[in-house]
């Protein structure tokens, strides 16, 4: 018979090697939706300290990273509802671009900041999952908890509203150059 300490470890010690493994992957994607390296990692840990509480249900009974997943996403989610983030949006940023092809490089980024924040929420999340993690359709329906379809439509939707906007083109005949 096992004893309580020594399955403890086990949760601890498979807690740990999950971390090890995935998250760099989890604050890639946090990355995506935030646009904040250091609110990233907050989210990211946040996500994971509320794991931890529940590590062993969690693990006998679903897929880890997906219920990691959801548990980042709906932190997120309930951050952006705020009203107050402690931060006021400028129309310029207040440092000037690097010099060079650095210069470059930040100008994609943020072009591609604005298009990630013309998305909806629920686009962007769907986006990021589908996209930049290479997710199934039926893991995002499972961690988004909706049908397949709905997954569907909603990539499509964003898909749709991307091609329809003038700076993607613009940074796409940049990249050709």
């Amino acid at each position: 018979m096992v004893s309580d300490q020594e399955v403890r470890l086990t949760a601890e010690e498979e807690f740990a090697e999950f971390v090890g493994a995935r998250e760099r992957v989890l604050q890639r994607s946090a990355w995506m939706l935030t646009g904040d390296w250091a609110l990233a990692e907050d989210l990211v840990q946040t996500a994971l300290a509320r794991c931890w509480l529940r590590w062993e249900k969690i693990t006998r009974r679903d897929d880890p990273e997906i219920y990691v997943r959801r548990a980042m996403l709906n932190t997120w989610l309930t951050w952006r509802r705020r009203r107050w983030r402690a931060e006021t949006a400028t129309a310029e940023l207040p440092d000037s671009p690097a010099p060079g092809d650095m210069a470059s490089e930040v100008a994609t980024r943020q072009v591609v900041r604005q298009l990630m924040d013309s998305l909806t929420d629920r686009q962007r999340i769907v986006l990021v999952l589908r996209v930049v993690d290479d997710l199934s359709q039926a893991q995002v329906a499972q961690i988004l908890n909706c049908p397949i379809g709905t997954v569907k439509s909603t990539m499509s939707q964003a898909l749709v509203r991307l091609r329809d906007d003038s700076r993607l083109a613009e940074l796409m005949e940049r990249k050709i150059k």
